[in-house]
């Protein structure tokens, strides 16, 4: 249920009157409450000794310092960043903000107040620093996708994550376990994806399999189904990963707040640590990129469904159209060229390079996919 805090009284009150509801969940309502359970049972035990009188109880302290903040609020943010290790004081802020009704110190008050407490480091402040971002205008614009790297589940065998995220929202699209890396486990993930969300205009990956390149193969058969479904597909370059930055970072994160913490039994027990943790970093973790947003905030589905059948493959009449081979080649004035087994069975266009009468550029349904030289046919 949604957290609201007036008074400390009320708020202990509240707690009181719920956890002696019938068939309530302790645990769950210290976890609503943003508390821990050791503060919970401490608070349920004075009630049940004095009454509501106990719930009033306050230090003896003189409150010498006016400008401190209260002591509650203090235990609620430390209570928030024990749930969640990494987040600072701007997320904690956004998080609580909606929450409560209660005065928030500021950000930078709760950043000092978890260094006083110790949860952040001088080595740890450190290493966040501002850096320039670039984000497509629309949800749907452009979708990052990559395998995470796998992990070995406590049944001995292997986990691969796969992960797809929208640029312009940071929308978790997917976390899937998945117990191998081949083309047909991902095309089988991104039809229940398409199906749920829409197609993208644009997707891009890293150039390792099942979609990147392979030996003289500019494309696979899985990117080659993308193209032909009306994605537009790129390929981040030989080792720069920032181009898929967001997903670079979405992974650390990824690693940070669930794998580097928890152990799982098989990839089925897997998927369900995925799940909790995606609802988590889509509905209620800040997004500093998002100025405290989160990424449901931003994200709506694709105006674009996923068809049935694939659309049939079609060229403008300027374009000279050959079909794809055995061995991804096709034959233009008497010569061969390899275009790509990717491609086997369908038709591509060829179109006149506008830079030189000696190169011809190659389309596969709207993508460009490579340009020829006439002058270099293949053996």
């Amino acid at each position: 249920m949604p957290w609201k805090v007036s008074t400390e009284m009320s708020e202990k009150e509240r707690f009181i009157e719920m956890v002696l509801q019938e068939n309530s969940n302790f645990s769950e309502v210290c976890r609503d409450f943003c508390i821990s359970r050791k503060t919970g049972y401490k608070w349920l035990s004075r009630f049940k000794k004095q009454g509501h009188q106990g719930l009033s109880a306050r230090s003896r302290k003189p409150n010498n310092s006016p400008h401190k903040t209260d002591t509650f609020i203090e235990q609620i943010i430390l209570t928030v960043r024990d749930e969640h290790p990494r987040w600072g004081g701007d997320k904690i802020y956004e998080y609580l903000l909606p929450r409560t009704t209660a005065a928030l110190p500021t950000p930078k008050t709760i950043q000092n107040i978890l260094k006083r407490y110790g949860r952040i480091t001088a080595e740890e402040s450190l290493k966040h620093k501002a850096y320039i971002r670039f984000e497509h205008p629309h949800a749907n614009d452009l979708w990052q996708m990559d395998f995470k790297g796998y992990f070995k589940t406590q049944d001995g065998f292997r986990c691969y994550p796969l992960t797809l995220l929208d640029d312009h929202s940071r929308f978790s699209l997917m976390i899937k376990s998945c117990v191998d890396e081949r083309t047909e486990t991902v095309k089988k993930a991104l039809i229940e994806l398409f199906k749920k969300y829409g197609l993208p205009k644009k997707m891009t990956m890293d150039n390792g399999a099942p979609w990147g390149y392979s030996g003289d193969q500019l494309y696979t058969t899985l990117s080659a189904w993308l193209i032909r479904l009306g994605i537009r597909v790129s390929h981040s370059r030989p080792n720069h990963p920032q181009t898929q930055g967001k997903l670079e970072r979405f992974h650390r994160t990824l690693k940070e707040e669930l794998l580097s913490a928890y152990y799982f039994d098989d990839y089925h027990h897997a998927q369900e640590g995925f799940d909790y943790w995606r609802q988590m970093y889509n509905t209620i973790r800040p997004h500093a990129a998002l100025n405290g947003k989160t990424p449901i905030d931003r994200y709506q589905p694709s105006d674009h469904s996923y068809p049935e059948s694939l659309p049939e493959v079609v060229y403008p009449s300027d374009m000279d159209v050959r079909k794809v081979q055995q061995q991804g080649i096709i034959f233009f004035k008497g010569n061969q060229y390899r275009i790509g087994a990717a491609f086997y069975g369908d038709p591509v266009g060829l179109k006149p390079n506008e830079e030189s009468e000696h190169l011809m550029d190659v389309y596969y349904c709207h993508q460009k996919v490579l340009t020829l030289d006439l002058r270099r046919p293949s053996k």
